[in-house]
């Protein structure tokens, strides 16, 4: 017992640190699936929302990308051609592909 209570009275900072970051995972723990997925949603939500905005809305490209500006940093890159949206954002890519008149804008199914 006094070897405890002698380390808490040396080192009350490392002490509090340590309980803090227990307490810390102790929260977190439960949502982990959760805060794992947080990623790709950023990503994901960029390309769709960009190319429903761009595609199915007709709206000009500031327009959208101002609309799915988020605080959190993410690229977009617009494939004319094939109106393809790839977004990319907290180390994950997602891609956004305009399906027609009737489907609009579908994520596809590679994630990375």
């Amino acid at each position: 017992m006094s070897a405890r209570k002698g380390l808490l009275r040396r080192r009350p900072f490392s002490s509090a640190a340590i309980l803090i970051l227990l307490f810390l995972l102790a929260m977190i723990w439960p949502w982990r699936v959760q805060l794992e997925a947080f990623p790709t949603i950023i990503s994901a939500y960029t390309a769709k929302e960009y190319c429903s905005c761009r595609y199915v809305m007709n709206y000009p490209a500031d327009y959208c990308q101002g609309y799915v500006k988020q605080w959190l940093p993410s690229t977009l890159t617009e494939s004319l051609n094939d109106k393809r949206i790839t977004a990319t954002g907290m180390g994950r890519e997602s891609r956004a592909q305009w399906q027609g008149v009737r489907q609009g804008c579908r994520l596809a199914s590679e994630v990375h």
